[in-house]
């Protein structure tokens, strides 16, 4: 199917940004009671602000304006179905408890995918934007046209190409861990299996952004069980369209099971290690 990927692109931008805006306009406003908790939803850590909900709101209604026959699926409203053949994939703010804490490290993540973005394996990213309203850092991609990041700082724009990758025991992997204590549970014993292999762990807090990492170079790798589409689609084809790649375990599509991301050689190495831990299992 052929679409005009650098207006998809530039459509994604736009929207991420509004909801930016948003974010900080509530900041600015309404100081700690913008950073509220409105709900929870897994488990009593893993929570929702009105902010979230507001966000999201916003994306839908600009992209529903823009392009009312695409899908949109979102991380606190659920999917609803489109005719076109494509989807938005939102997450209004990915890194919710680093927001809720005022630590600087969350997004808004919007993507287009083609496919069925409900199931794992069976979309594929078109273009995406992931904004982090707190520094401004802006990443945006296009299926064909490469990944950019524009610094928040207003210095010029920059197109991502990633080298080769450090061998693994020289790597600096980003991970992060859900909600559920058995989950964690699962996450701590795989941790500690996949740390003397490396050269250090960072958990930054927000999945959009690790993977944004690794195709800007400030982490070599990433790896998490249980994320969601929403967390994963727009910074999945930046890391793509720098020369990176995700994957799953033993074959798998990347998805809820595991996703790791990374270039080659590294990626396969890492994957390995998380193969021989059965870090897509929880603990039985």
């Amino acid at each position: 199917m052929s679409h005009d990927v650098a207006a998809l692109r530039a459509l994604a931008e736009s929207a991420a940004r509004a909801g930016g805006d948003l974010i900080r306009a509530g900041l600015a406003e309404n100081g700690a009671a913008a950073r509220a908790v409105e709900e929870t939803k897994s488990t009593p850590t893993d929570i929702v602000t009105a902010m979230d909900q507001a966000v999201e709101r916003l994306l839908r209604d600009r992209l529903g304006a823009a392009r009312p026959h695409d899908g949109l699926l979102g991380e606190e409203a659920g999917y609803t179905p489109g005719g076109s053949g494509l989807s938005w994939v939102l997450d209004p703010i990915d890194g919710t408890v680093n927001y809720r804490y005022g630590i600087d490290a969350y997004a808004v993540s919007v993507a287009v995918v083609e496919g069925d973005p409900t199931v794992d394996g069976a979309w594929t990213p078109v273009a995406a934007c992931v904004h982090n309203p707190a520094t401004g850092d802006t990443w945006t991609a296009g299926r064909g046209l490469g990944a950019q990041l524009a610094p928040g700082d207003g210095s010029a724009p920059r197109e991502l190409r990633m080298g080769t990758p450090p061998e693994l025991g020289q790597a600096l992997v980003a991970t992060g861990f859900g909600y559920a204590a058995v989950r964690r549970a699962g996450q701590a014993r795989v941790l500690t299996g996949v740390l003397p292999q490396v050269r250090d762990i960072r958990r930054i807090g927000s999945a959009a952004l690790d993977l944004c990492g690794v195709a800007t170079g400030t982490v070599d790798a990433f790896y998490e069980r249980g994320v969601h589409v929403w967390d994963i689609a727009a910074a999945t084809l930046v890391l793509m369209e720098a020369g990176g790649a995700i994957s799953g375990l033993r074959g798998a599509p990347a998805g809820g099971a595991m996703v790791v991301g990374a270039a080659s050689p590294l990626l396969e190495g890492i994957c390995d290690v998380l193969g021989q831990l059965d870090a897509d299992s929880d603990p039985t």
